[in-house]
């Protein structure tokens, strides 16, 4: 007998929406909505540590469009998991947001720890990944969000997790924004700087986790799959030829080096590209890129599955 469960995940750069018919004896879900709004939640959070109410508004709007999807699909609150990740994990004002939440969609949202984070997102990803003979494991899972990457070992289950703060968003924020303007393109030093802070994250994520012992790398989230998109020259956004595409650890140089030398207008143009991740693509393209001369990654295998398909399976674990 099928559920049908909804999963919301709320990050620093954007707010995702699953809707499916889940089975808990196995077998593929049977998706019947999956949408994603750039909110920014995270906006401003590294220099404030509060939430900004601009991006407070911007997210509780999309949660708005959010409950009138439920309502349509009949999805009862006791089959909905909201997790929220880094952006509120590290906010002052959460408590805003939270009441918030609640008075739109009657569900508390849960903000998890990293490691929690990382353990859902290993689960949307390699749940149909198991017993596939082309993709063996041990896999190592990147996931590289807004505010933070996560970066979890395993086969059926997780050996090892951490969760480090270098995201998309975090590190624009960090080293390219400068009195409200961004660098464009940034400049040699400004790269560098990005890089050494992927590096010193790494170096961190190494004492927890082993970086060069998988025997597949999976990569997870817009910034992968953007750069796999760019790398596969797709003329549009299309998220089943993403899907388990492998991109090669020369195609990722390539790409990263084409995104931090490009203009705002040059990123936007590109055919795959989202509007919300024109600003922020290039620091989550370098995060990957540092992931795999790390690791020694010959290619990263590219998952639309992620952590928002790990909310859902979780909720049958609750039922």
């Amino acid at each position: 007998m099928t559920t049908r469960a909804a999963a919301v995940d709320c990050g620093t750069n954007s707010i995702r929406l699953l809707v499916a018919d889940l089975d808990p004896a196995g077998g593929e879900p049977a998706e019947l909505d999956r949408r994603m709004r750039i909110v920014r939640l995270g906006q401003g959070v590294d220099r404030t540590g509060r939430l900004a109410p601009e991006a407070l508004e911007r997210t509780f709007a999309a949660c708005r469009e959010y409950a009138g999807v439920l309502r349509e699909l009949g999805v009862t609150p006791e089959h909905t998991r909201f997790v929220a990740t880094s952006a509120s994990r590290d906010a002052e004002n959460r408590d805003d947001f939270v009441r918030g939440v609640v008075d739109i969609l009657g569900v508390e949202p849960e903000v998890v720890t990293g490691d929690e984070e990382a353990r859902l997102s290993f689960t949307g990803a390699t749940r149909e990944l198991a017993g596939h003979e082309h993709v063996p494991g041990p896999y190592l899972v990147v996931d590289i969000g807004g505010g933070s990457t996560e970066l979890v070992v395993g086969d059926d289950t997780v050996r090892a997790a951490r969760s480090v703060d270098v995201g998309c968003v975090r590190l624009t924020e960090r080293h390219l924004l400068r009195d409200g303007r961004m660098a464009d393109p940034p400049t040699a030093g400004q790269v560098a700087a990005m890089r050494a802070d992927a590096d010193a994250a790494l170096d961190l994520a190494g004492e927890a986790v082993p970086l060069s012992g998988a025997r597949t790398l999976v990569g997870l989230a817009g910034s992968v799959t953007t750069v796999a998109g760019i790398a596969l020259e797709l003329p549009a956004y299309d998220s089943r030829a993403i899907h388990h595409s492998r991109i090669t650890a020369g195609q990722v140089a390539a790409v990263t080096e084409r995104l931090l030398t490009s203009t705002h207008e040059e990123r936007a143009a590109l055919p795959v590209m989202h509007p919300g991740r024109v600003d922020v693509i290039g620091a989550g393209a370098l995060v990957l890129l540092a992931v795999m001369e790390r690791t020694g990654a010959r290619e990263v295998v590219v998952s639309e599955h992620d952590i928002l398909d790990g909310i859902a399976w979780s909720v049958l674990e609750r039922a």
